[in-house]
């Protein structure tokens, strides 16, 4: 045996011993369910309301959503200078109106001077919000106006802007005040923001994963170390792809339904790619067509019968 092969056996046997070690001292360990996320079906959630059925994030596209039957709403928030928390994706309002300037520059009334149905072009290629005056919509009336809705939070203010450092104790307060924190999921892209949020929540309302939960988790499970990953998140609002790297496997999914973490896709909104995720084991999906992902769990539950 030469001296090289030795060496690779050597390397093998101690990785092999390390394994061994720590599975047998660290234990997979489950998230606590939380109460907002507990489905026993696949659910829907509307994209900002339903975004290709009407004008996102405005309560014309909630209400129709709403008829459709889905259980909740994904949506973004922005916190305006006059620090109200807003439903809204952008950091401008120009891609939703007719107008310009930053949302955290402007009051919540400044902001609805504009229409913000005017760019928004329906399926038939028409333009038929464009003579109307759409107001964005708080989270508050949101919240209030859906009692019985799942929404799904998400932080666009980045951490290190000044709306940005006030958005998670604002956000704390206003769920507090309401009494939705088993009606809500809070999430963003900067991981920062969900752990600045869980500073004053404490793990009283479900947690979604940030860039960095996903990174660790996929690392986790595409090692042989699986079983060290301890999941600080209740639930992935994920792609299917992230670059190269595909996030909707079955075992992937498995993974994580093992640490009681449901996994929703978003944006999803042909048919086939919905039957497929459901298919795969995803609890949720994220769609800007919930009349399509509507019909199909519709017509699977037809079948079931």
């Amino acid at each position: 045996m030469g001296k090289k092969t030795k060496i690779a056996l050597a390397i093998a046997a101690a990785s092999a011993a390390a394994w061994a070690g720590s599975k047998a001292i660290s234990k997979p360990q489950q998230r606590e369910g939380k109460q907002a996320l507990q489905f026993d079906r696949p659910i829907i959630l509307a994209h900002r309301g339903g975004a290709l059925l009407a004008p996102e994030h405005t309560m014309v596209a909630f209400e129709k959503a709403a008829q459709l039957g889905v259980e909740g709403f994904e949506i973004d928030i922005r916190l305006t200078k006059d620090e109200e928390i807003i439903v809204f994706h952008d950091d401008t309002v120009e891609r939703t109106t007719d107008g310009y300037g930053l949302v955290a520059d402007m009051t919540l009334a400044e902001i609805n001077a504009f229409n913000h149905g005017y760019h928004f072009k329906d399926l038939d290629g028409t333009f038929p919000y464009r003579e109307d005056s759409l107001n964005v919509v708080t989270l508050r009336e949101l919240l209030e106006a859906y009692p019985n809705m799942l929404v799904n939070i998400d932080i666009k203010d980045a951490p290190d802007t000044y709306e940005g450092s006030l958005m998670p104790s604002k956000l704390w307060r206003l769920i507090e005040e309401l009494g939705a924190e088993n009606r809500v999921v809070v999430t963003s892209f900067y991981g920062e923001q969900i752990d600045r949020f869980n500073l004053y929540a404490q793990n009283q309302v479900a947690l979604g994963a940030g860039e960095s939960d996903v990174r660790k988790a996929f690392a986790s499970f595409s090692s042989q170390f699986g079983h060290l990953y301890h999941p600080k998140v209740d639930v992935f609002q994920i792609p299917t792809k992230s670059g190269v790297i595909a996030l909707d496997s079955p075992k992937f999914i498995q993974f994580l339904t093992n640490l009681n973490i449901p996994v929703h896709y978003w944006t999803i909104n042909d048919i086939d790619i919905m039957k497929k995720l459901i298919n795969n084991g995803a609890k949720g999906i994220i769609t800007d067509r919930p009349d399509v992902a509507i019909e199909l769990l519709q017509a699977d539950a037809a079948v079931e019968q």
